[in-house]
């Protein structure tokens, strides 16, 4: 009779992770991943230079030098970095995801390495986020297609790191001002009074008023999608720790409530929205980032409740993951694009979701270091 096999520990996951993570930036010839297609990164998304995505491989590769410090981890983000900065030669490209990527590549860099020339990259891509701030609006615009000059999307409460970081580095508050506006105004409209989350809201880029909600990522404008969900809880829980301000402590705290009672009723397997008719389509990688901004809110608040959550919506995906270090991705059922659209995109191998399950083992195991760059003062 075989005997069960005690779960693994934090610990254990990790060194695997790190044994895996490894394994795979040997077979990556250069490509920067993004999905994994039956165990491997095939396509080289780093084709396209302003892909929201393009930073989090060079993120979990100075996570892994944070912990074990390597030249060829070093050597291999940097090239990433290298490749990304091409980006500000295509200004109609340039959106707000500037603020993943910088935060992932340069931002990290520098932290770690005291490298310069990173620290004039970061400082670059802040300044260019910030130039995308509206006054009237006080919002950042997100997007550039036609029409969409007054768009905020959810997602954008995670780039506000980037301000955050450049004002505290060249003790200039013009940053943060505008990040905190940015927060405010995402507070105000965003955020639904059960704390779920629109993902878009359309704003008069003249007059600041709200002009609608556009169908975007979720099954539906009123529904709750629940990658930005994480988001939203996530981001906020950031924005307090870089301010203090209570509000956005409740903000996040409205939000994770909201993520606790709908993972429990979904029983911790996280679909691709809480409100969306029955649906096969996951998202693990939302998951992921709600348990990494739950932690943070267990250690800002004191509160362990938090804590129980997020390691209940990691336990409940240890079934799921793919530890083999001859195969590419571990995280699988993530959904990138929830109206799929023949993009081959629900339920798969996404690199983010593998990001932030190394992300969610470091804090498990104490380890202090993210690429989101939050406080005390560096």
């Amino acid at each position: 009779m075989a005997t069960q096999q005690p779960p693994l520990t934090p610990e254990d996951q990790l060194d695997r992770v790190v044994a895996k993570l490894t394994a795979e930036m040997g077979r990556l010839d250069g490509k920067i991943p993004y999905i994994a297609t039956e165990g491997r990164y095939v396509a080289d998304a780093g084709t396209d230079a302003v892909w929201w995505t393009n930073g989090f491989f060079a993120g979990m590769l100075w996570a892994l030098d944070s912990l074990h410090p390597d030249d060829r981890f070093r050597a291999l983000a940097r090239a990433h970095e290298e490749r990304l900065m091409t980006r500000y030669q295509h200004f109609s490209a340039i959106d707000h995801d500037v603020g993943f990527v910088t935060l992932q590549t340069a931002v990290s860099d520098y932290r770690l390495t005291r490298d310069p020339q990173a620290r004039e990259r970061a400082l670059l891509g802040a300044t260019v986020l910030a130039g995308r701030y509206n006054p009237a609006g006080q919002f950042f615009r997100c997007w550039n297609q036609p029409g969409r000059a007054g768009w905020v999307i959810i997602d954008s409460m995670m780039n506000l790191n980037l301000l955050f970081w450049a004002s505290r580095t060249i003790g200039d508050p013009r940053f943060a001002n505008i990040a905190i506006a940015h927060a405010d105004t995402v507070m105000r409209h965003q955020v639904r009074a059960d704390g779920s989350v629109y993902h878009i809201v359309a704003f008069d880029p003249a007059t600041g008023a709200v002009a609608g909600h556009p169908q975007g990522q979720g099954f539906a404008p009123e529904s709750a999608w629940t990658r930005g969900q994480g988001w939203a809880l996530y981001g906020f829980a950031m924005a307090y720790a870089q301010t203090g301000f209570v509000r956005y402590l409740a903000m996040a705290q409205r939000v994770a409530d909201y993520f606790i009672g709908q993972a429990e009723a979904h029983q911790w397997l996280i679909p691709a929205d809480f409100a969306a008719p029955a649906t096969t389509a996951r998202d693990n990688s939302a998951a992921l980032i709600a348990a990494s901004g739950l932690l943070d809110l267990a250690h800002l608040t004191n509160t362990p409740r938090y804590k129980v959550a997020a390691r209940r919506l990691v336990t409940a995906l240890l079934p799921q993951l793919d530890f083999d270090p001859a195969r590419d991705g571990i995280v699988p059922g993530t959904t990138g694009q929830y109206h799929d659209e023949g993009r081959g995109e629900e339920n798969q191998t996404i690199v983010y979701a593998d990001h932030f399950y190394l992300e969610v083992l470091m804090k498990l195991t104490g380890h202090t270091f993210t690429v989101w760059a939050l406080p005390p003062k560096e």
